[in-house]
C-alpha cells in the first residue's frame, strides 16, 4: 500500500523467486548427507555458473506458485514442503536493475530426488561443500542450511525426508545426517516420544530378523510450516514445460 501523495518509481526494483531445495543422498562413503540440486546459468550475466532454481514473478501468480513452477520447469520437482525462507534484496547483489528474491525451500525424499531432471545444465551437488555460485547464492544456501539445522530439533520438519510411516532408528538417521553428528538412540526416543509430534502405528517393519521395530507417523495436526493465522500457502497446479534458467 502506498501513502497517499507518494510517488510511484518509474522503474522499481524486479521481483523473482528462487528455491533451495533440499534431500538426503549417499556420499562417496554411502553416508547420508545433505544434497541440494542446481541449475547452470546459459546467459549473462554470470554465465555458465551454477546458481539456485528459479525465475521472474508474474503478476498474476502467487509467490508459492510461482516458486513452485519455477522448480518444475527446472528440475522436474514437486516438493510435498515448500516454505518462504527469506527475501533477499541488497542493493549490488545482481548487476544492473535491481533485483529482491523471495527465496523458498524444500525437503525432497530421495526417491523423489532421483526423479529430478538432472542433465548438462541441472546437476545435485553436496550442499556443504558448493562450488562458487552465481550471484549471492552462496550466502542463501548457507541461511537455508542454518534454518534446516535449527529447525530439525523442535519440529516435525524431518518429515518431508521421511515416508508416512518410519522407525525411530530411520528418524534418527535423517537427524544426524541433518546436523551432522551422531545422536544417542535411548536419549533420540525418549526425546522423540515426549515431543508428542510422533504417534504410534501399532505397527512393526516386517521383514527383520531380529525383533522388528515399532513403525511411527507424525501427529497430522501439526503442520510442517507453521504459519499462525496467516494459515498455510496455498501451492497452485500448474503444468508446464520443463526448460532450463535461473534468476537472482
Amino acid at each position: 500500500m502506498v501513502a497517499t501523495g507518494e510517488r510511484m518509481p518509474g522503474a522499481g526494483a524486479a521481483l523473482a523467486v528462487s528455491t533451495v531445495i533440499f534431500a538426503l543422498r549417499p556420499d562417496e562413503d554411502g553416508r547420508a548427507t545433505l544434497w541440494t540440486p542446481l541449475v547452470r546459468r546459459i546467459r549473462e550475466p554470470q554465465q555458465d555458473l551454477w546458481a539456485l532454481p528459479g525465475g521472474w514473478l508474474p503478476l498474476d501468480e502467487e509467490l508459492v506458485s510461482a516458486a513452485a513452477r519455477t522448480l518444475g520447469e527446472t528440475t522436474g520437482l514437486a516438493p510435498t514442503y515448500l516454505e518462504q525462507l527469506y527475501t533477499f534484496g541488497e542493493l549490488g547483489r545482481s548487476p544492473g536493475r535491481r533485483v529482491v528474491s523471495v527465496v523458498y525451500w524444500a525437503l525432497v525424499q530421495s526417491a523423489e530426488a532421483e526423479r529430478a531432471a538432472v542433465g548438462e545444465n541441472v546437476r545435485w551437488f553436496a550442499a556443504d561443500a558448493l562450488p562458487a555460485l552465481a550471484f549471492d547464492h552462496n550466502r542463501i544456501v548457507d541461511y537455508a542450511l542454518w534454518r534446516l539445522r535449527t529447525k530439525v530439533e523442535y519440529s516435525r520438519i524431518a518429515h518431508a525426508f521421511l515416508g508416512d510411516t518410519f522407525t525411530l532408528a530411520e528418524l534418527r538417521e535423517v537427524h544426524e545426517a541433518v546436523l551432522q553428528r551422531s545422536l544417542d538412540p535411548a536419549n533420540f526416543r525418549r526425546t522423540i516420544e515426549s515431543s508428542g509430534n510422533v504417534v504410534a502405528t501399532g505397527e512393526v517393519l516386517s521383514g527383520s530378523p531380529h525383533r522388528p521395530p515399532r513403525l511411527y507417523r507424525y501427529d497430522s495436526s501439526i503442520d510442517l510450516a507453521d504459519r499462525g493465522p496467516l494459515g498455510p500457502e496455498s501451492v497452485a497446479a500448474a503444468s508446464v514445460p520443463t526448460r532450463t534458467g535461473a534468476r537472482p
